[in-house]
């Protein structure tokens, strides 16, 4: 990429860009020629995206979207803005409410301020008010907000997902490595759609350049429906370990989740529980009107052909254990 091209392209701001999803956008949007301007609480700990761009071409700014200042100097200047910023648990100041609903419109209500109509938001599948679950009813909410303030918004709702840092296939795969076996919360009949962090952001650089249809979110989803219990089927696979998976009823996992979250840093909540009640799949409304990953021409990348390579740490011998094993003979 030429200097000069990096001097005149167009300046993004990328909220939550250090984060696991962040690095694949930040990537995604540097390689479509973008200036990339990453709005993070830490600055000083982004210094890993610095090589994913040119010189000068990516740079990390602090901002909180609790901060309404801070968010709003992180938009100067720029003609397009992402909100990545989410969570899978609460804990300390970091609640659902204040980052999914209050903090997507801190961030939207900052970029319609400063005259910015080009604007992506990340939701998730599942997003709806009336739901059981605090990160469904909230992450609903953000979308309300978002929109109210910036009608332009194109909106993604991405299923599960998956990549070398993900929170999903390396919390099962460091469980089998150390638990004699694993729990099928309700029977591991839940069905998900694990989506390639890497389409994800090659979905928010098509929903920049305008290759979207308005009106409606986009479901992300990848190739494959997976029950629970055949993404740990896939896990204990790719790590060649053997253990045995025991059904769990939902009362139990939830009697679980309650104790667990009041933990630092808790493996499993009674919010996530209520989530997995729910299947996490592209609806059918969405795929009939193509307000998916195919409909933006971006063929998803499926588990197999990424997790294998990741899980590879939590694997017996690691590197150095053969997958798929060798055929006996």
């Amino acid at each position: 990429m030429s200097l000069d091209r990096l001097e005149t392209g167009r300046l993004a701001t990328v909220f939550g860009g250090s984060g696991f999803v962040g690095r694949h956008v930040v990537r995604a949007l540097a390689r479509d020629g973008w200036r990339v301007r990453v709005a993070c609480r830490r600055p000083d700990l982004a210094f890993h995206l610095q090589p994913l761009g040119g010189p000068g071409q990516i740079v990390a700014v602090q901002a909180n979207v609790r901060n309404p200042d801070s968010v709003a100097a992180a938009l100067r200047g720029a003609e397009a803005a992402v909100n990545l910023v989410g969570i899978l648990a609460e804990g300390g100041q970091q609640k659902f409410a204040a980052v999914h609903a209050e903090g997507a419109r801190a961030v939207a209500e900052a970029a319609h301020a400063a005259g910015i109509t080009n604007f992506v938001h990340i939701s998730a599948i599942g997003a709806n008010a009336e739901s059981a679950s605090a990160y469904a009813r909230t992450k609903a909410l953000g979308e309300a907000a978002v929109l109210a303030a910036v009608p332009s918004a194109v909106i993604l709702r991405p299923s599960v997902m998956f990549g070398p840092e993900d929170d999903f296939f390396n919390r099962f795969a460091a469980l089998a490595r150390i638990s004699p076996a694993l729990p099928l919360i309700g029977g591991g009949k839940t069905k998900l759609q694990p989506v390639f962090a890497g389409d994800v952001a090659k979905a928010i650089v098509a929903a920049l350049t305008g290759a979207v249809k308005h009106g409606a979110p986009y479901e992300l989803g990848g190739p494959e429906v997976l029950t629970l219990k055949q993404v740990m089927s896939r896990v204990l696979a790719y790590t060649m370990r053997k253990r045995l998976l025991v059904s769990e009823p939902f009362w139990l996992a939830k009697a679980q989740g309650a104790i667990l979250q009041l933990l630092p840093n808790p493996k499993l909540t009674l919010d996530q529980v209520r989530m997995l009640q729910v299947d996490n799949v592209l609806s059918e409304a969405a795929t009939s009107d193509q307000r998916t990953l195919q409909g933006l021409g971006i063929e998803p990348v499926g588990v197999e052909a990424v997790v294998p390579d990741y899980l590879m740490q939590y694997r017996p011998r690691g590197q150095f254990s053969v997958y798929p094993p060798e055929p006996q003979v």
